[in-house]
């Protein structure tokens, strides 16, 4: 099981309250508050002391809070046909109407070009739509492991692991696209 899943795992088991204090730390950094700070070493510091390979402190304080106001089922890759993820579900997600489309794509364009630091009210949305998604029985949820393993290299680039650049492969995804030669086709 990777280090993602292991996190996601416990994020699972925080009880009620624990995600109310998350919810309420929504927007802030780690540092501002103890009992997030604590939270987050209960669950993160375990994984980080087994293995370097631990997500980002900083990503998991995000996804922390992401999950605990969007408690989506965890849909794990082998569960599912095609990997329910973020950029995929938002795709099925798309308006069809011409307004609502370009609305959509620009929000979606909007968070991948925003900076991690930046990033958790444009997330907030796009999660808020995979809830809603959910709600609709339009998927079953989200592959949370791989959003956190996406996050996690987010502003690092190709040279982390993968050939291409997360935010590429996410619009990628969302676009339905496929890679050749270093072009992207439709």
């Amino acid at each position: 099981m990777s280090h993602a899943a292991k996190f996601i795992r416990q994020l699972e088991g925080l009880k009620e309250g624990e995600r109310s204090q998350l919810r309420r730390l929504a927007g802030k950094p780690l540092d501002e508050a103890l009992q997030g700070f604590d939270l987050l070493t209960g669950l993160w510091w375990p994984l980080r002391r087994e293995s370097q390979a631990a997500p980002r402190r900083e990503t998991s304080w995000l996804l922390s809070k992401l999950y605990a106001a969007f408690p989506l089922p965890h849909v794990r890759p082998e569960d599912a046909g095609a990997r329910p993820t973020l950029p995929r579900i938002l795709g099925r997600c798309e308006p069809s109407n011409k307004y609502g489309r370009l609305r959509f794509r620009a929000r979606f364009d909007t968070l991948l070009c925003t900076q991690i630091s930046a990033l958790e009210p444009h997330l907030h949305w796009a999660l808020s739509t995979v809830a809603d998604a959910v709600k609709r029985k339009r998927c079953a949820g989200l592959d949370w492991a791989q959003l956190l393993e996406d996050l996690s290299i987010w502003d690092r680039g190709a040279e982390h692991r993968r050939r291409m650049d997360v935010r590429e492969e996410w619009a990628c995804h969302y676009l339905k696209v496929t890679k050749k030669k270093g072009e992207l086709t439709c």
